[in-house]
């Protein structure tokens, strides 16, 4: 039985370590509950409900889901849409695209052909979600290149909560802390802190998807000792507040 041109993926997955894959189809990720992150090209990006991945066919991707996610994804064959301007954008999701995403999910790959309605509801969607890939989300966290450099990145995620000292991650690699400084800004394109800054980010933003926590509380969690540095960090990363992110993807 041949493939239909548009299908969508719409159901629960457990949580699961890294995986990679690629497809021949352009590729839609998006979780409506829960969150995933995705490694390529060097980066990693969390996706919560707020944002999708677009990836063109045959661009490889490796994604982890930490927690069970709840998937709304659209797969497209090359005939049936134009390629996108980039392999690869991850983007925040507009209101009308989340629609769309939804009013497609009845549509799987057993569905060997689509209504003239469904072909223009996947078609719609992928104009809608091409045009949002042009404006990529720079939330991302570069991946390090050295044993190092990732090693220090994993043990300062580790420890967002908590006070770190750089010289004792120095000590952790074997480093002198100026050696460490410049193989960090080599290989991530920014100091520690600015890295320490952005991976609180993140996990603030996997934090604001999966729970109800007051904001104040998943700020000092992070390792903030205020509200408003963590609502300026957050802005200067994401363009909104926390308050306005997590509304951003939750239904009223």
């Amino acid at each position: 039985m041949s493939e239909p041109p548009a299908y969508s993926v719409a159901q629960e997955f457990g949580p699961a370590p890294k995986s990679q894959f690629q497809t021949g189809r352009h590729y839609l990720l998006y979780a409506s509950e829960g969150t995933m992150r995705l490694e390529a090209k060097g980066r990693t990006w969390t996706l919560p409900p707020a944002r999708a991945a677009l990836i063109a066919a045959g661009e490889p991707i490796e994604v982890t889901l930490p927690v069970r996610i709840t998937c709304r994804s659209v797969l497209y064959s090359v005939d049936f849409v134009d390629p996108p301007e980039q392999v690869l954008s991850v983007f925040d999701v507009s209101p009308l695209a989340r629609e769309l995403i939804l009013e497609v999910a009845p549509w799987g790959a057993d569905d060997a052909s689509l209504s003239n309605y469904a072909r223009e509801l996947f078609k719609t969607l992928a104009a809608v979600a091409w045009r949002l890939s042009l404006s990529p989300s720079n939330l991302f966290m570069p991946a390090g290149r050295s044993d190092a450099v990732k090693k220090v990145l994993a043990l300062t995620e580790e420890s967002l909560g908590k006070t770190l000292e750089f010289d004792h991650l120095a000590d952790a690699v074997a480093l002198s802390p100026r050696s460490l400084a410049r193989r960090i800004s080599s290989e991530l394109g920014m100091n520690w802190r600015q890295a320490l800054q952005r991976l609180r980010v993140i996990k603030a933003v996997e934090a604001l998807s999966l729970s109800d926590l007051p904001v104040t509380e998943i700020a000092f969690e992070q390792g903030y000792q205020s509200l408003s540095a963590f609502n300026s960090a957050f802005r200067e990363l994401t363009g909104k507040t926390p308050s306005e992110y997590r509304a951003s993807f939750r239904v009223p």
